[in-house]
């Protein structure tokens, strides 16, 4: 009973001093600090830090291609993120709890995508770090070429916040939201150019997004 109490005071104390940003709460920084040490040694993860300011609103863009994609923007960033996904998964069984004190975004699609992204708006004006996967959902480059949706675009020019772009590959589960978390891979990160766009026209922007998240174009 001592040893295993003794090796749960020292996973806790290792997940707190693996966390290197303010989430919100002890709870939610010992949290934050378990999926960095999950996603270094069961996913192997290679990647440098997130180049984000230190301070302001930003926006974070990531191509999605797993379940595991979320965790993986956690470790590599150095700021608390505030994730947009899809209402439906939003409310998720069992995963209700961490969406809400992740302080997510839900974005209802069908109904009123634009409360969502006056939410979006409110935090960037808040000089917190908005996290996007335009894709829209899970879609693996096999699937063919699938157009950029254009939220994070009028976000950025809107609060005239930059968009750091980012690109996930090697995750062994790819295609899957819950097999891709357990099943240990060796995840990969690139980070690639700041993108501004404000004062840009919208097209051209979303499809030098497209370029730097290593997709495809769709053709008109």
């Amino acid at each position: 009973m001592i040893t295993a109490a003794w090796l749960l005071l020292r996973f806790v104390r290792a997940c707190g001093r693996a966390n290197t940003a303010d989430w919100g709460g002890t709870v939610n920084n010992y949290i934050a600090g378990f999926i960095v040490l999950f996603c270094r040694y069961v996913h192997r993860f290679e990647y440098q830090p997130i180049p984000l300011p230190e301070q302001g609103g930003a926006l974070l863009a990531c191509n999605h291609i797993s379940g595991l994609d979320p965790f993986l923007l956690i470790a590599a960033s150095p700021r608390p993120l505030r994730f947009m996904i899809a209402r439906e998964e939003y409310e998720r069984f069992g995963l209700q709890w961490l969406f809400r004190r992740g302080l997510c975004i839900p974005v209802d699609r069908g109904r009123q995508p634009e409360r969502a992204l006056r939410e979006a708006l409110r935090a960037l004006d808040a000089g917190e770090v908005v996290a996007v996967f335009p894709q829209g959902g899970i879609h693996l480059e096999s699937q063919g070429p699938r157009k950029l949706k254009g939220g994070v675009v009028r976000l950025a020019q809107k609060s005239a916040c930059p968009i750091y772009p980012v690109r996930v590959d090697d995750v062994r589960g790819a295609g899957h939201t819950v097999r891709a978390v357990f099943f240990p891979s060796k995840a990969k990160m690139r980070v690639e150019p700041v993108l501004h766009c404000a004062g840009d026209d919208h097209h051209s922007c979303l499809a030098m997004l497209t370029l730097r998240l290593g997709l495809a174009p769709v053709q008109d």
